[in-house]
């Protein structure tokens, strides 16, 4: 009887607590935003911070831009398909945001 009820539990009740692939990309983009916004304010209050040093910031201003270089690069590395949707399906999107997540964590 236990049994019963576990599995009509588990068959019933669970699925209230699941997400479509929509949802899923749309909270994987948002986790990356944030972890843009993150950064963008890092950089933000460096170029501040060290506004009297003009070899600094143009250094950094250019590593930067080398950095964006390299991570478009790796994401084109991660996922080389030409018809991208089509390869690698529904779940492309969220694997896009939760790579670009990391790379720009760890650049932060």
């Amino acid at each position: 009887m236990n049994r019963i009820l576990l599995i009509l539990f588990l068959t019933f009740y669970l699925p209230c607590f699941s997400q479509t692939q929509s949802e899923m990309n749309k909270d994987a983009n948002n986790e990356y935003q944030k972890a843009d916004i993150e950064l963008n304010n890092v950089y933000q209050k460096i170029l501040i911070e060290y506004k009297s040093d003009s070899v600094f910031i143009d250094r950094l201003k250019k590593v930067q831009r080398i950095w964006i270089s390299y991570r478009d690069a790796e994401l084109e590395m991660k996922f080389p398909a030409k018809n991208k949707q089509a390869e690698y399906g529904s779940v492309y999107p969220m694997c896009v945001s939760n790579f670009l997540k990391k790379l720009t964590e760890q650049r932060t």
